[in-house]
Formats: structure tokens, C-alpha cells, sequence
């Protein structure tokens, strides 16, 4: 009978967590450069429980950068694409792509830098004349850092795509690329070990320090169709992002999501990410944005008053 009993009550157990798991309203996501601090909050968030509180279920799928994330939400492959440079998705709504952004999603410029092998005579971005300086992706805020940083340093080099930090990595080592790009925890303890060196930051950039460069956008279709599931979505996505700023036990999530040990973590958060720039309701230098973006050719005109009401229509209020 004890037996029975037991067997009725795993059973009606198991059925209650099929049943709140079917209760809860999934969300695709496209999420760039897996293993980031910044990009990690959905990650954190699930792993926390935090999203499951507000009814919702994540499918995450990870991209190499802003182009593999923009045509998974134009295919509607995924409801929301996170952590995109404000200047690809601004070209792609100048395009006419069917997305529109929904929130910010990194403020200032800490985290992005470039470097070499510590074997390379290359000290800084103004020896890199002729050479290969890598970004991510086509309209990413690595892309319009490259290009930024380049002509910051006054030199003809030639940026190239490279993907993720780690494949770029490779590609440096190896001799394929001259000067790589990073950002935490990638290559963190390479720098510290001094096996590559920084020649270049984004925050070299004065125009970045204080501007949104990258941003949260979703599907047209999704904004009319899931604004209570996108509601939710933000308190989940507040609520742990306060969490990571506030509770040691999210360093231990964070370090097992990315890889990396709970001083790792913690030194990455309190180094590179400051808490205020990746709040989702900050938006902030978006004249600067426009004008990089037609300087850098992501866009042909600054926008005019109806483009951007039309592209800050649907911004987290």
C-alpha cells in the first residue's frame, strides 16, 4: 500500500510540473555571443526561476552576431533578438525589415576592446595600417566600433567579420587576423596572463561612452500579437538583472552558464558592466547613433522626426 502510494503521489508530481510547464507562454529568443555577462541576463534569468515566476518559458538560440539575430527574427524563427548594435537594427528598420526595437540593451562602451598575439609588433590601432582588424558581424556594435576605431586612429586597415570572440581567438593565433575583438569573459584571463595584448578599447571612441549601443528588438508581428508575454518579459528581465547586481548566488549561476569560477564572474561584472548601463528603459545619445550611422554608411540621412517616433514607438516606457 506505502508503495502504491507513493507511485500515486510521484505521479500526480510529475503531472503538476507538465501542467505549470504547459501554463507558461514561450518565447524564442535570439541571443549573440553566448557566455557574456550582458547578453546572459534571459540565460541567469531561467536558470534563476525568475522568468518561470512570470508565466513565461524561454527557447534560446545562440548567434555568432548582429546578422545571424536579425534574420532569425525577420524569419520569424525567434520572437525577440537581444543585444544588437542600435546602428544594425536602425538599418534595417531604414530598410523597411519588419522588427522594431523594444528596449536598450548595453549603454556605453566597457566591455568591447581589441588586441594581438603578445608576440605582434602591433602596440596600437595606429600601426595597424594595412593590417585585418576583426569584428563580429555585419551591424553589430563591434562593427561600428571597428570602424569607428579605425578611423579614430587615422589609419587604412580593413576590417573583417570574424564571428564569435572565440573563433576570432583562433583566427588571431593563428595568423589569419592581425588584431582580434573581444569582450568579457572572452579572453579575460588572456589579458591578465599577458598571452595577448590590448591595443584598443570602444570607450576609446569618445562618442560611446554614454551612448545605447546595442539594443533589444522584436518582430512586428509580435509586438501586436504578445504584448502581455512581452510585458512579462521585462519585469522577468528587470527583476534579474537586479538579481545579478545584488545576490552572490547569481556569480555562481552566471559562472557555470559562461564557464567561468565565481571570481571570474564577479571581477567581469564589477570591471566591465557597470549596473545603469545595461538598464532596458535607458536610452540615451541616439543623435550620435544616427550620425555614426550615416558616417559609417549603415544608413544613407539622418532620420527625420516621423523615422524616429516610428523607431522609438514600441521602446520600453
Amino acid at each position: 500500500m506505502a508503495s502504491w502510494m507513493r507511485s500515486v503521489v510521484g505521479a500526480c508530481a510529475a503531472l503538476f510540473v507538465v501542467e505549470a510547464a504547459q501554463a507558461q507562454d514561450l518565447l524564442k529568443l535570439a541571443v549573440p555571443q553566448r557566455g557574456n555577462w550582458d547578453t546572459g541576463i534571459p540565460d541567469v534569468g531561467m536558470r534563476a526561476g525568475i522568468f518561470a515566476k512570470h508565466g513565461l518559458r524561454l527557447e534560446i538560440l545562440y548567434t555568432a552576431g548582429a546578422g545571424e539575430t536579425t534574420q532569425a527574427v525577420i524569419s520569424q524563427s525567434v520572437d525577440i533578438g537581444t543585444g544588437t548594435g542600435t546602428s544594425g537594427v536602425m538599418a534595417g528598420f531604414v530598410k523597411g525589415a519588419p522588427f522594431r526595437p523594444i528596449s536598450s540593451q548595453m549603454t556605453g562602451a566597457d566591455d568591447i576592446f581589441w588586441y594581438v598575439d603578445a608576440k605582434s609588433p602591433i602596440k596600437s590601432l595606429k600601426e595597424a595600417a594595412g593590417k585585418t582588424v576583426a569584428y563580429s558581424s555585419n551591424g553589430s556594435s563591434s562593427h561600428l566600433g571597428a570602424l569607428a576605431a579605425i578611423k579614430l586612429a587615422g589609419v587604412d586597415a580593413k576590417p573583417v567579420a570574424t564571428g564569435t570572440a572565440q573563433t576570432t581567438f583562433t583566427q588571431v593565433m593563428s595568423g589569419q587576423i592581425d588584431i582580434g575583438w573581444a569582450a568579457p569573459p572572452a579572453l579575460v584571463d588572456d589579458v591578465r596572463t599577458g598571452r595577448v595584448r590590448v591595443i584598443g578599447r570602444l570607450s576609446d571612441v569618445e562618442a560611446f561612452k554614454n551612448q545605447t549601443i546595442r539594443m533589444n528588438f522584436a518582430h512586428i508581428n509580435v509586438i501586436n500579437n504578445k504584448a502581455d508575454q512581452l510585458k512579462r518579459f521585462f519585469a522577468a528581465y528587470e527583476e534579474t538583472l537586479n538579481y545579478m547586481y545584488s545576490d552572490p548566488a547569481a556569480l555562481k549561476i552566471y559562472g557555470e552558464y559562461a564557464g567561468i569560477n565565481e571570481d571570474q564572474a564577479k571581477f567581469i561584472r564589477d570591471t566591465y558592466f557597470p549596473k545603469n548601463n545595461l538598464l532596458p528603459r535607458r536610452i540615451s545619445g541616439l543623435e550620435n547613433a544616427i550620425a555614426d550611422s550615416v558616417t559609417m554608411k549603415f544608413i544613407p540621412a539622418p532620420l527625420t522626426k516621423e523615422q524616429r517616433d516610428e523607431f522609438l514607438k514600441y521602446y520600453l516606457k
